[in-house]
């Protein structure tokens, strides 16, 4: 296990690295960044002192370690919008979007696994089939656009749910009040709810195509007959001996589910105008703040990364047949 833990532990570094080389690279693609830190007007004497100040006039290779030498002692630099570190910008939006990214993959755990079940005991049926159906169209329907019809149908016209803004309830966690958080969390879900949803359908769809078809699998295992053979009631078959072997895949896919869906934030908290990092990456790439940009794209990788290692640590644990291969 050991082994298997190092050698992971390796690949992660490697991806990291790979990340932060194609991010700080990214920079020098258009040509000289100097010119993103300075006015239209300058002089080439104070673009020259700005590219000496920030390092720019160093071999690239050089350039690469003093970012990667800044980065782990925490400074990804300065937004050149709003002239903060950007990694405090990262930070402050970061709950807002934990908040969704979590929400969504509640939403879509909780219902795709008893869908998924229930899909598999129906195989055949007209009720799998309607079930697949829908999967298919919930995996194939733009995220933008759901969230654009959410917004008319059940915001504007029905007037149900908000269709904007946040409720805070991670951020006075972090400070330590739990009393307002408390009293956030009927506000706060229901602000969640709708761009949760949104963000949430794909990964339903296809979770709960995977719960089918990993069922269908071990259904099919002489176990489970044995099981049946033996009068064992079927919600027991279903649940401790079907279920309990089926859940190797799903477990691996939930684990990564929450990077998968912390990436696809970017359009969803613009739709909504949720206050995520989503929405300060999309803000950055308009204003061409290319350091905000790489701050975001950096951390995200990171929380996907350990959020990786982590579940083949728990996909090891539960499968020896992994580590020994």
């Amino acid at each position: 296990m050991s082994r298997y833990l190092v050698r992971r532990l390796l690949q992660s570094i490697i991806v990291i690295l790979g990340v932060t080389m194609l991010s700080f690279f990214s920079l020098h693609l258009a040509g000289d960044p100097t010119y993103l830190y300075v006015n239209e007007r300058a002089s080439n004497e104070e673009i020259a002192q700005v590219r000496a100040k920030l390092g720019f006039d160093k071999p690239l290779p050089e350039q690469y370690l003093i970012f990667i030498g800044n980065l782990l002692h925490g400074d990804m630099g300065m937004s050149l919008r709003s002239k903060t570190p950007v990694l405090d910008l990262v930070l402050e939006r970061l709950p807002a979007t934990i908040e969704l990214t979590f929400f969504a993959m509640l939403f879509s755990t909780l219902l795709a696994i008893p869908i998924g079940i229930i899909s598999a005991m129906r195989r055949g049926t007209a009720l799998d089939g309607g079930i697949m159906m829908l999967a298919m169209v919930g995996q194939s329907m733009p995220s933008f656009w759901l969230g654009i019809m959410l917004i008319l149908f059940v915001g504007l016209a029905l007037r149900w749910l908000p269709i904007s803004g946040r409720t805070a309830l991670l951020d006075p966690l972090l400070k330590g009040d739990t009393q307002l958080a408390f009293r956030n969390i009927p506000e706060a879900i229901r602000h969640l709810i709708l761009p949760g949803i949104t963000i949430g359908v794909f990964s339903l769809s296809r979770n709960a195509r995977l719960v089918r078809s990993s069922m269908l699998e071990v259904l099919s295992q002489d176990y489970v007959v044995t099981a049946r053979s033996k009068g064992l009631a079927e919600r027991v078959v279903i649940l401790k001996h079907a279920f309990r072997n089926a859940l190797i895949p799903v477990v691996t896919m939930l684990g990564l589910e929450f990077g998968f869906l912390l990436s696809g934030v970017v359009i969803v908290e613009t739709v909504f105008s949720w206050p995520g990092v989503g929405r300060l990456v999309f803000t950055a790439i308009t204003q061409r703040d290319i350091p905000l940009v790489q701050a975001a794209v950096i951390l995200f990788s990171f929380i996907f990364v350990g959020l990786n290692l982590f579940v083949d640590v728990i996909y090891a644990r539960l499968d020896p047949r992994i580590r020994l291969g």
